[in-house]
């Protein structure tokens, strides 16, 4: 039976492991860097028993379940994948926070077999918080692909705790782990480890030596008192806090420590080891050991590692970098726009066809005018329209947008995009957030949880919607094909699409650069901060996983979303073009009204309308549009594009609205959704208010300068 638990508090979660822990349960925390298969681990143990909320004080959400082993019950808690316990990002602070203070009786820590080194920093962070760990080297299967031999036992005896090898995609080693972890929980006479201790720079140990003892005196065993001296040294002020709430013991108002604490600063200030150069020493120390130990006990034969860096010396140089990433993208819309066509195609007779059989179907059962017309030219045609034309893109874009995901391309995207970020004074894991944007500008919006900064976090949650989401990419592209490449025939249509729609987009992130510089210049002043970003090593992607994760996590869900608000939008056109005021539509007064505005910005009022009326999701303003230009509340059985082209055509439109319609797809208001997540994710209206016109006055600012010098210079 499955047991699940959604909560909008945000520190109920928590309590629920709290009263667990005092009912006997174990409590594990899982944690390691991200992409090491720790969530493959937690589904295997955990199973349909997950329960979900929020980390306390955060909009990042946890996730634990239960798993039994040798009548126990252990409660597994899903600690973010992160790559170091020094708190300078959320997910960093969740991580050690919970380690220190939430009460696990084990920590469980999953390394990646292929890049052991660079895992084990994290390793040795947490080894100086608690003793109670247990190693876990998982993806041994491609580390032997890679020629890459671990020594388990050598690498056990270096840190002290004990290792377990596994492969979690086979399912080889839970069992072994299960062990290990239920020896951890047992008391401690019958379970010791002896972990390594990190020995750092001469006059650092001194100043540790100083604190030491008085630390240990006052808080006993309740926390590692040598870890304690090391933050309280770092002078990190909100961390000491929740230590001595955690101990419930003053540690800043002791007397004697008080006294130690300002001789071992300065002791460091003279010896010139303050601030930051404190935590640089900090830091080295920790990549030297780890490097130590896993000189000892990985081995590499063969290429794996030297063919990574052959690749990457192609894929992330100053030279390469960008034009690959440029031609990667029109790779993937090429074959989008090539794929997308004739599926498309044939949903739209399909489902125009099934459309008139419900059509006969209520006309036998002798329904009302006005009940068909709405069930079916209203409701019906724009659930055709929008399934139509988004699911096969869709269908094509996310499964090849996640194999680069899978192959390890996406933080190589980062890397390459970093120069052009820290130029605008913004955060280089921006672009990682702007990939998500693609599928969902919402999504795009949530994932700005992985900038630590929150003045790049929010500069990146503001600029996301600059980013065509696939919401837009159809009108991007039945635009082009209509104005652009409909006259050429072949793969030359295609081509020539998929170069326009690829400069759209560069476009967008052009514009995503130079509004991030402005906010930095103007209301969020800052100078961009530095950040450790994983090249993972290149893997072969899981071609089947790949496809049903992107077709149920994301192409459904988008198109789910997308048919919920195109049925009621189709009745509410419906409803606005056949009610009368005088001689005159509802919808037709409302678009003479935009009218003379829309005209300055190189549009007319009916398509300014569909923006509106499209609010709730950009994937309905192109139904609307047909829909208002018609006049009849419904979709017409368009042929092809020409027929639709034909349609704008008569409603004014020339090759510069269409342009303006691009350009205002790609920079207008963001969609219901994601103006709800913003405000989710900064807590306040008034950024969610920010994120609305900024890009809505981009949109009108820029339209409204390319149709004026067209016009001037006599183009059009």
């Amino acid at each position: 039976m499955s047991e699940s638990s959604h909560t909008t508090e945000k520190n109920t979660w928590i309590l629920e492991i709290q009263q667990l822990k005092a009912a006997g349960k174990k409590i594990i925390a899982l944690a390691g860097n991200p992409n090491v298969g720790k969530s493959t681990i937690f589904n295997y143990l955990t199973g349909l028993k997950q329960h979900t909320g929020n980390w306390p004080g955060k909009t990042i959400q946890s996730a634990y379940g239960t798993y039994h082993f040798q009548e126990e019950t252990f409660v597994f808690v899903d600690i973010p994948g992160t790559y170091s316990l020094m708190a300078n990002s959320t997910d960093e602070e969740i991580a050690r926070d919970f380690i220190c203070f939430g009460g696990a009786d084990a920590t469980v820590i999953v390394l990646d077999a292929t890049c052991i080194e660079r895992n084990l920093n994290l390793v040795l962070q947490t080894l100086e918080i608690t003793s109670n760990v247990i190693v876990v080297v998982n993806l041994l299967d491609e580390a032997r692909r890679k020629q890459i031999h671990v020594d388990i036992d050598k690498l056990a005896k270096q840190l002290g705790v004990p290792v377990v090898p596994m492969e979690a995609a086979r399912k080889k080693g839970f069992h072994q782990l299960m062990e290990q972890v239920y020896h951890a929980t047992q008391p401690k006479s019958t379970y010791q480890t002896n972990p390594v201790q990190i020995v750092y720079h001469q006059w650092i140990e001194e100043a540790i030596a100083k604190l030491q003892p008085i630390v240990s005196n006052i808080i006993g065993d309740m926390l590692n008192a040598r870890w304690v001296c090391l933050k309280l040294l770092e002078n990190e002020p909100l961390l000491i806090q929740k230590i001595e709430n955690y101990t419930n013991k003053t540690l800043l108002k002791n007397p004697e420590l008080k006294e130690q604490l300002n001789e071992a600063h300065n002791l460091l200030k003279q010896k010139n080891i303050d601030g930051s150069a404190y935590k640089r020493k900090i830091v080295t120390t920790l990549i030297q050991s780890a490097e130590i130990i896993a000189s000892i006990a990985v081995f590499t034969e063969g290429s794996g590692h030297a063919r990574d860096r052959k690749i990457d010396h192609v894929l992330t140089s100053k030279r390469y970098g960008i034009p690959i990433m440029i031609l990667l993208l029109f790779i993937i819309f090429w074959i989008t726009i090539t794929g997308a066509n004739y599926p498309s195609q044939m949903l739209f007779d399909g489902l125009f066809w099934f459309g008139d059989r419900l059509s006969e179907f209520l006309i036998w059962l002798h329904a009302p005018a006005w009940l068909h017309d709405i069930l079916v030219l209203g409701v019906y045609r724009s659930l055709a329209w929008v399934v139509s034309v988004m699911l096969p893109p869709m269908a094509i874009f996310f499964p090849l947008f996640t194999i680069l995901e899978d192959l390890g391309y996406l933080p190589r995207l980062a890397f390459n995009t970093d120069r052009l970020f820290q130029k605008a004074q913004a955060c280089g894991k921006q672009a990682l957030t702007m990939c998500m944007g693609f599928g969902c500008n919402a999504a795009g919006v949530t994932s700005c949880r992985i900038i630590g900064s929150p003045r790049e976090q929010l500069i990146a949650v503001l600029t996301n919607n600059f980013v065509p989401c696939n919401g837009r990419f159809p009108t991007l592209i039945v635009i082009i094909t209509m104005f652009f490449t409909g006259m050429l025939t072949g793969p030359f249509q295609s081509f020539w699409s998929t170069v326009i729609l690829t400069a759209v987009i560069l476009l967008g992130v052009c514009m995503t650069l130079i509004i991030s510089r402005f906010l930095s210049r103007t209301i969020l002043k800052g100078v961009a901060s530095t950040f450790t970003l994983e090249l993972p090593p290149y893997r072969k992607p899981q071609f089947g996983k790949v496809i049903v994760r992107s077709i149920f996590d994301r192409t459904l869900f988008v198109l789910w979303r997308a048919i919920s608000i195109a049925a009621p939008a189709g009745l509410i056109i419906w409803i606005l073009a056949n009610i009368h005021i005088g001689d005159t539509s509802i919808l037709t007064h409302i678009a003479e009204f935009l009218d003379p505005f829309a005209r300055l910005i190189g549009l007319d009022g009916y398509i300014l309308m569909a923006f509106i009326l499209g609010f709730p999701a950009n994937e309905i303003v192109l139904p609307i549009l047909i829909m208002a230009y018609l006049q009849t509340g419904y979709i017409l059985e368009l042929d092809n594009w020409q027929a639709m082209r034909d349609l704008f055509i008569t409603h004014g439109w020339t090759w510069l609205t269409a342009v303006c319609m691009m350009l205002f797809s790609l920079m207008h208001w963001p969609c219901g959704t994601t103006i709800l997540t913003i405000k989710k994710e900064t807590g306040s209206w008034k950024w969610a208010g920010l994120a609305f016109l900024l890009p809505t006055v981009t949109g009108i600012l820029v339209c409204f300068t390319v149709a004026n010098i067209v016009r001037l210079l006599g183009l059009i």
